[in-house]
């Protein structure tokens, strides 16, 4: 007599096997870890550069170019793992969540000791921790102020910047350099640490906010966490941002099961990291508001709002005398734009054209990507004040979405902000979900062969930066055209299915 279906064969499709995705995912993050030793950005002061290994993979050519290949390689390994996870775990069943939250753990791991690939932001935070020490604001000096600041591996074309990060931040940083000494290793792992709380609070809050919306927590996750881009930007660069998102969904979330006090200490804790959350309160105030209030509680709740997040805000500037000192990243963006924003290109394109007919295109760019920028903040207040009163939370990702990609600059992880809110109200099975893998895709190649470290005295046959982008777009052409699975998601048509 045959034995009974197991219900653990739930997790997918009939013959799927998810832990081969993720085994290859751990040896693409593995990959990266090796090939982040020749290539990343390790700090002028840390011990790493002098040992025999580390110098031989970044000062002798072979090592140098070895050492891109796998960082590329497993980067693409890593994207090709997520694509495959997605289709081994097609039909969501039961354990699927758990297979998710392995491949977070499973692939992030790694990463938690690679040297700092993609961006080296993560020096500037030690820098910024050690002007809190020294006693010093950041909100009017730069870490050009301290001695040896080089030594601590920040670009030091943001040197003489003063910091655009909140006052939680500042003092969790002063309190990295306060345990490490400002030792550059040593920081990067406590960053990353911090970190991945904001990770933690994703996998945890993720699935939990898709819930109160039907949409399948696993695929969610699989879609924010899982991803490639999400991993590399939030763990091995250490990006405060993480601390941020998670922060941002775990009180979204409370404010949504009318826990809406909860909910304002949490979004207000992130705004505290980095100010641009601040987008997010109008909708926790409507949260706490309920679906059915009228215009008179939405105000009041609005205003209670502004008050309790307000005061908080207030009372974690007023040691060391920080104030409101980091509103200025809200008032005064940084100037220019990156090319690959609607708004950077954008206004490359109005440039062009109006310099061919003879007229000041650089003036008329500047007016096509300031009108972009009020055109984000229109359609945000839009939806605060208009839109279904039970799709709160997906009106608010829409908001911090336009927010986002009309801005002048966007970097690669800016994405990542906005897409935990859009993943847990539901991402369709079609051109959103395919939209979403061009953005990740694109970004993971563009950092990989963007910030790739070679000493300038190093002597190459082939530019490092020109091996990286061949790789990545051999690697992109074999996901595209040949590999019989994955050429499937962008070039045929989905089968229509529900977003859960």
């Amino acid at each position: 007599m045959a034995a009974p279906p197991r219900a653990t064969r739930a997790v997918g499709r009939a013959g799927d096997r998810p832990r081969i995705a993720l085994l290859q995912g751990l040896a693409g993050s593995v990959l990266l870890l090796a090939g982040s030793v020749g290539v990343g950005w390790i700090a002028n002061g840390s011990p790493m550069i002098r040992q025999p290994l580390v110098i031989a993979m970044r000062t002798d050519g072979t090592g140098v170019l070895v050492s891109t290949a796998l960082l590329v390689v497993g980067a693409m390994v890593l994207l090709r793992s997520w694509l495959r996870l997605g289709q081994r775990l097609a039909g969501w069943g039961t354990g699927s969540l758990r297979e998710v939250v392995l491949a977070v753990v499973l692939w992030g791991a790694p990463l938690v000791l690679a040297v700092p690939i993609y961006s080296r932001d993560v020096y500037a935070y030690t820098g910024q921790g050690r002007l809190m020490s020294e006693g010093l604001n950041p909100y009017n000096t730069g870490i050009s102020a301290l001695s040896n600041w080089f030594m601590l591996g920040a670009d030091p074309s943001w040197a003489e910047n003063r910091t655009p990060y909140g006052p939680l931040f500042l003092w969790l940083a002063q309190g990295v350099v306060a345990v490490t000494g400002a030792q550059p290793d040593f920081s990067v792992l406590l960053f990353r640490l911090l970190a991945c709380v904001g990770v933690a609070l994703c996998v945890i809050y993720v699935p939990r906010l898709s819930a109160l919306h039907g949409i399948g927590g696993a695929r969610a996750l699989w879609l924010v966490a899982a991803n490639p881009l999400f991993l590399i930007s939030f763990i091995a660069s250490a990006h405060n941002d993480a601390l941020m998102v998670g922060l941002a969904v775990a009180g979204t979330y409370y404010a949504a099961v009318r826990r809406p006090l909860l909910g304002i200490v949490l979004v207000t804790a992130s705004i505290a990291v980095k100010p641009i959350t601040i987008v997010l309160l109008p909708f926790i105030g409507l949260l706490w508001a309920g679906h059915a209030a009228g215009w008179g509680r939405k105000f009041l709740c609005w205003a209670a709002t502004a008050v309790v997040s307000g005061g908080l805000l207030v009372l974690a500037g007023l040691p060391h005398g920080l104030g409101l000192g980091w509103t200025w990243a809200l008032t005064d963006g940084t100037p220019g734009y990156t090319g690959y924003s609607p708004s950077g290109f954008g206004g490359q394109m109005v440039e062009l054209a109006v310099n061919a007919v003879g007229l000041d295109g650089g003036t008329a760019a500047d007016i096509f990507r300031t009108a972009l920028t009020l055109a984000s903040i229109a359609a945000a207040c839009w939806l605060v004040l208009f839109g279904d009163p039970k799709r709160v939370v997906r009106r608010l990702g829409l908001a911090f979405a336009a927010v986002v990609l009309l801005a002048p600059i966007i970097q690669p992880w800016y994405v990542l902000w906005f897409l935990p809110f859009l993943a847990a109200t539901g991402i369709r099975n079609n051109w959103q979900v395919k939209l979403m893998y061009v953005v990740v895709g694109f970004f993971v190649v563009f950092g990989a062969q963007d910030q790739v470290f070679v000493w300038n005295f190093v002597e190459l046959p082939v530019s490092a930066r020109a091996l990286a982008f061949g790789v990545a777009l051999a690697a992109v052409v074999y996901l595209l055209l040949v590999d019989v699975h994955t050429r499937k998601l962008l070039l045929h048509r989905p089968v229509r299915s529900s977003p859960k």
